[in-house]
């Protein structure tokens, strides 16, 4: 996984025009089964990957926190919202919040997430890869593909079966 790790951001750039050229057809004329499809190239992905040999997205990016992931989290820790929000986050150029540095403060070194009960949605739901209409987050997932080695799977075999 390490050495697969090291080069994704290589092996993401390289394929980086075939996928926007693949997403940009995808966009103008999806399947009609195209969310069954996904789901099961999720599924099948996730059978492989194990997410604690890896956890790049909580070393790499941070997740966006929703008012509902703060007031969920905080209530976690005991504290009052704001509170969590000065202790953690940071409003960012979208004015939404984000933490306030990467790695995720509340990544272990073996992996595990210490909030993983109370995650953010965006960290529950990522890489996206099984999200319903997925021919909308195709700019996401251009970026997920250079940070998760699933997602990058999931794309290459997505290109196998669905000649768009």
């Amino acid at each position: 996984m390490e050495e697969f790790l090291k080069q994704l951001p290589k092996l993401a750039k390289d394929k980086h025009k075939e996928n926007k050229t693949f997403f940009t057809k995808l966009k103008k004329k999806a399947p009609k089964n195209l969310d069954y499809i996904m789901q099961e190239l999720h599924e099948e992905e996730f059978e492989r990957t194990d997410c604690l040999t890896c956890a790049n997205c909580c070393k790499t990016t941070g997740p966006l926190f929703t008012d509902k992931d703060v007031e969920r989290v905080a209530k976690h820790f005991k504290q009052k919202p704001q509170q969590f929000i000065a202790n953690y986050l940071r409003v960012d150029e979208d004015n939404d919040y984000v933490l306030q540095s990467v790695p995720c403060t509340f990544l272990g070194a073996d992996n595990y997430c210490s909030i993983y009960d109370v995650r953010p949605k965006a960290c529950r739901e990522f890489p996206h890869t099984d999200r319903k209409k997925f021919q909308q987050i195709s700019n996401l997932t251009m970026k997920n593909v250079a940070i998760c080695p699933a997602a990058f799977n999931i794309v290459e075999e997505m290109k196998k079966r669905i000649k768009a």
